[in-house]
């Protein structure tokens, strides 16, 4: 297929990161002396930081403010991003790959600015995105369509040749009913894989799959 511009999401799609957000919600509330709800990571994962923010102050007690929560959340995981976090298998090789073939690509993802530019410069492909869309930028969370949007007009490609790739079943229906051509992308943090296989235009396991989509 043609794919003039990609649109990829950060952690559990580019980046083996979502074990760091597997517990955040819990670990920051016990943190500042709160015990969490039940469920509260499952409720975490589906929300832009900023949403969280929003989330604790009305349903978790916390009287911070919501920089303050989100300051607090980014405090604890910025060394994992600066100093720890690696690319998913085959991800450099198929960045070079879209380059080659003249390709757009940009970032669109729900972890703060700062945190993404940590990461993509420690993982050496930083260079390969003309863009980062953080859901905090344009203000919505990947449960609306306005990230992928943004993502699309800045990159000026065809829709048709436009491909987002998410590894989370809520994101890549937002996508989806956007109207993108979207690619699933397995990570073990998602458990519904059945439900993403089905949605999604194509389905890998890592990148080195996604070389077929260039044939």
């Amino acid at each position: 297929m043609k794919i003039s511009g990609a649109i990829f999401d950060l952690d559990g799609t580019l980046l083996d990161s979502m074990c760091i957000w597997e517990t955040i919600g819990e670990d920051y509330l016990r943190s500042i002396g709160i015990e969490p709800c039940e469920g509260l990571n499952q409720k975490f994962k589906s929300m832009s930081l900023r949403q969280a923010a929003c989330y604790y102050k009305r349903n978790c007690g916390v009287t911070l403010s919501i920089d303050e929560i989100i300051e607090g959340v980014n405090g604890m995981i910025e060394h994992y991003y600066r100093d720890e976090v690696i690319v998913k298998k085959g991800v450099p090789g198929f960045l070079e790959r879209l380059k080659q073939n003249g390709a757009r690509m940009c970032v669109a993802t729900a972890t703060d600015r700062h945190l993404v530019e940590h990461a993509l410069l420690r993982s050496g492909i930083y260079d390969y995105f003309s863009e980062i869309f953080t859901c905090a930028s344009v203000g919505h969370g990947k449960d609306e369509p306005h990230i992928y949007n943004a993502a699309w007009s800045f990159l000026s490609s065809r829709k048709c040749e436009t491909v987002v790739f998410e590894d989370a079943l809520y994101a890549a229906q937002t996508a989806k009913k956007a109207g993108f051509c979207v690619v699933g992308v397995y990570d073990k943090f998602e458990s519904k894989q059945d439900a993403l296989k089905l949605l999604t235009d194509f389905y890998i396991k890592d990148f080195t799959e996604a070389e077929e989509l260039l044939l």
